[in-house]
């Protein structure tokens, strides 16, 4: 039973991933037919094609690698300074940039003069190529409201689970009290396990966020107002300070950081809730700063990749992964001996996730990526902009093709990366469980 939930995981991500794909190129699509752009291919993946039929003027497609997808459209880049595509230089670099004008009008037909890409204001080519990324962000934000609102997340709650002997330095504990260390303010008044806190010094407390913080804000006398068997319980503390593990904002801790500051003395207990809108934007929220964090240390993890692909070194747990360890970790999720709607919840934050990612990767202003055909249509406006002002002739579009030596480079990095990641996927993947 555990190979067939695994394998159902692997089979449930995989077609996530082929929609969000299929949704991503659905923005650029519709919105390019909308600006009456001519798009000949819609096709989802790489490689051979799998299936297709033509409707209108456009091929519609799926293709055997799940990596990606594209449209075709026609006129992509400006013709050359003499108004036409010119015929292949010796020049490495020229080459470049004339086979990727040369493919954007290889399907040029009578009457396609007035419906390429290029010929559209700059405004409209910002909404084609932001249309895609966009759409994967609607999608994280549609599911991740949907789960935390339906289904509930993992949460830190007000709710005890253990309660601490004594007061002893977070950087200095032990499995036992040290013969001269005083009882825990929490020991002190009565907490016991199971108990919830709902009120702080009268104030009250739905949230572990609100608790930690009234808690570490306060040393001296407290009242705790705690339900206990079905009935309510005012217990009487006196908080210390101690030194405690750094909070991260978010209900966790920073590893190796610590504050002096209120203790108290439990550790709150863990369980599914359900969120209110509210929060569930705040933690939308969170997870969107999270990502966009991750991306920028991206550089940084390469080192740990390559040791755990190629050296022997333990996969980390926050390391990047790919698409194979996406479907890995999905089958996990599946085989855990958790509910169903648990198992559920998680694969689908986890393809919310993958759009979220997808929104952020695609934003970065580098060609091939649509954030770099964003960032030129954008220079193009802002130059033709200042000629207005100042008077001078329209420079024209903006030759993006130009930038295709470095868009290759780019693109050979990103192969480069993946690669990697698909190798410390294959032998050294991250897992849910030992």
């Amino acid at each position: 039973m555990t190979t067939v939930m695994t394998i159902l995981g692997i089979v449930v991500f995989v077609v996530g991933l082929l929609f969000s794909i299929a949704w991503h190129e659905l923005g650029h699509l519709s919105t390019a037919k909308m600006f009456g752009v001519r798009v000949p291919q819609y096709m989802v993946g790489f490689g051979p094609t799998l299936w297709s039929r033509k409707r209108g003027e456009t091929e519609y497609g799926v293709k055997a690698i799940p990596l990606g997808g594209y449209i075709r459209m026609i006129g992509m880049f400006p013709p050359g300074e003499d108004g036409a595509v010119r015929q292949r230089s010796t020049s490495p670099f020229r080459g470049m940039i004339e086979d990727a004008r040369a493919a954007a009008y290889e399907e040029l037909r009578p009457g396609d003069e007035k419906r390429m890409f290029y010929t559209r204001k700059p405004w409209k080519r910002v909404i084609v190529m932001f249309a895609g990324p966009f759409m994967n962000l609607v999608l994280a934000v549609a599911i991740f409201l949907g789960t935390l609102m339906t289904f509930g997340i993992n949460t830190t709650t007000t709710t005890v689970s253990s309660v601490s002997e004594c007061v002893v330095r977070v950087s200095e504990r032990t499995d036992t009290c040290p013969e001269d260390a005083p009882d825990s303010p929490a020991k002190a008044a009565g907490l016991k396990p199971g108990d919830t806190i709902v009120a702080f010094n009268g104030a009250e407390v739905t949230e572990w966020d609100d608790l930690q913080r009234r808690i570490r804000d306060t040393i001296g006398p407290a009242t705790i107002t705690v339900e206990r068997d079905g009935g309510r319980e005012v217990l009487r503390a006196d908080l210390v300070r101690n030194e405690v593990a750094k909070s991260d904002g978010r209900g966790g801790y920073v590893e190796g950081e610590y504050v002096t500051t209120g203790f108290l003395g439990f550790s709150p207990a863990t369980g599914v809730v359900e969120q209110s809108f509210p929060q569930a934007v705040d933690r939308m929220g969170d997870m969107m700063v999270a990502g966009a964090e991750a991306l920028t240390r991206l550089p940084e993890k390469i080192p740990g990749l390559w040791n755990a692909a190629f050296a022997g070194a333990e996969r980390e747990a926050d390391s990047p992964m790919g698409v194979v360890g996406a479907a890995r970790v999905s089958g996990e999720i599946f085989a855990l001996e958790i509910p169903a709607e648990q198992r559920v919840a998680i694969t689908l934050l986890t393809l919310a996730l993958f759009n979220l990612s997808l929104f952020l990767f695609n934003m970065l202003p580098l060609l091939p990526l649509d954030g770099g055909h964003i960032a030129g249509a954008l220079w193009e406006s802002l130059r033709r902009g200042l000629a207005r002002v100042l008077r001078r002739p329209d420079p024209g579009p903006f030759d993006v093709a130009r930038m295709m030596p470095v868009a290759y480079v780019v693109a050979g990095v990103f192969v480069c990366f993946t690669l990697l990641v698909l190798i410390a996927d294959v032998v050294n993947p991250v897992r849910l469980t030992g």
